[in-house]
């Protein structure tokens, strides 16, 4: 398996093992390059095409290396796998075909979804067991925050994990946080959030801002401020808190396998595409839900992404707390109907394969 990447910084955040200033390097048995434009393939050069290439997230692939694919005997099957929805028009998309217009190769759509007529999500082997064997050890929340430097959480405290991108509501749900009846513990790592949340506290915005043991505190609320933390710990993280705000579709897919409520901001797109895609994945999560805890829960995010006040959103979703916490528990064995991804993806590819050479 060979990984090209244009972004090897933004892999070394996640996975400490990659080296980021190497264009070629092996990790946990995946080679990993630096993307170029114009890559070394075909006849004599460094590479030959793989008998599977996957253009994630419409990145597309170089023409040198697509006539070297269409070149093969069979040629090279291409994957366009496209971004996370739970739209409905999904299921009839996915596994279509998407013919290139000018080479002889056979490309297919895949789609990532929350359904069994989709391409699944990504879950690795392992994960459910690491994290129930993390939640049923009473001393590991305590020991994730003594490791960056601070106190284990006291019984009585809401923990919250916030991250996102730039928000006009973050002041007013800290707010909210500041005058709970309750302590709140918010873990903020860095990120476009950041900023914002040191100007509530009227913090400077400094190169250590984020250094590992650095709290600011007012009223009932204590903000603690982590680094950027890599996959493993940031799964941690989840399961530590009682509630976690995600982003995009990285941490949006791993909240959900962590088995708590959790938040969503959604990346805006252009003409407001992005409230449908909201809209599809609310109707989706809160099946099941009964009405008033679903319209609370469906209220803040629309609030969280910019339709509302979120500090007058969240103490109404509050209202709510065990019944979303206990939907949130039951909600991976839902997704587990979906599929893996990674499964679901080889299969779809060994029976094209198969088909061809056949």
């Amino acid at each position: 398996m060979r990984l090209w990447i244009d972004g090897l910084e933004v892999l070394g955040a996640l996975c400490p093992d990659v080296d980021v200033r190497a264009a070629r390097q092996c990790v946990a048995g995946v080679e990993i390059l630096l993307w170029h434009d114009d890559p070394p393939v075909g006849p004599g050069e460094s590479f030959d095409p793989a008998d599977i290439a996957v253009d994630a997230f419409g990145c597309g692939l170089p023409d040198a290396y697509a006539e070297a694919m269409a070149g093969r005997d069979p040629a090279s099957l291409w994957i366009t796998l496209e971004y996370l929805s739970a739209e409905p028009w999904v299921t009839s998309h996915h596994g279509l075909p998407s013919p290139h217009p000018r080479l002889a190769l056979r490309r297919y759509f895949f789609f990532p979804g929350f359904g069994p007529d989709t391409g699944g999500l990504i879950k690795e082997g392992g994960l459910d067991a690491r994290r129930d064997d993390f939640l049923a050890d009473p001393g590991a929340c305590g020991a994730f925050w003594q490791a960056r430097g601070f106190a284990p959480l006291a019984p009585e405290a809401l923990a919250v994990s916030l991250f996102g991108y730039e928000n006009a509501g973050v002041g007013s749900l800290l707010g909210a946080w500041e005058n709970s009846d309750r302590p709140v513990v918010a873990a903020v790592p860095t990120g476009k959030l950041l900023p914002q949340v040191l100007a509530y506290f009227d913090a400077p915005h400094t190169p250590d801002a984020a250094e590992e043991g650095k709290a600011l505190r007012r009223g009932n609320l204590e903000v603690r401020l982590l680094p950027f933390l890599a996959q493993p710990e940031y799964d941690e993280l989840l399961w530590t808190c009682d509630w976690n705000f995600v982003r995009g579709e990285d941490s949006f897919v791993r909240a959900q396998w962590a088995a708590r409520p959790f938040v969503w901001q959604i990346y805006p797109q252009a003409d407001d595409a992005h409230w449908v895609k909201l809209d599809a994945f609310l109707d989706h999560w809160c099946a099941g839900l009964q009405a008033e805890s679903a319209r609370s829960l469906r209220q803040f995010w629309l609030a969280w992404n910019g339709r509302g006040d979120c500090g007058m959103a969240w103490q109404a979703m509050m209202i709510h707390q065990k019944a979303l916490a206990d939907h949130a528990r039951r909600w991976p064995k839902a997704l587990d109907l979906a599929g893996n991804l990674a499964e679901k993806l080889a299969q779809f590819c060994a029976n094209r394969l198969k088909s061809s050479a056949s």
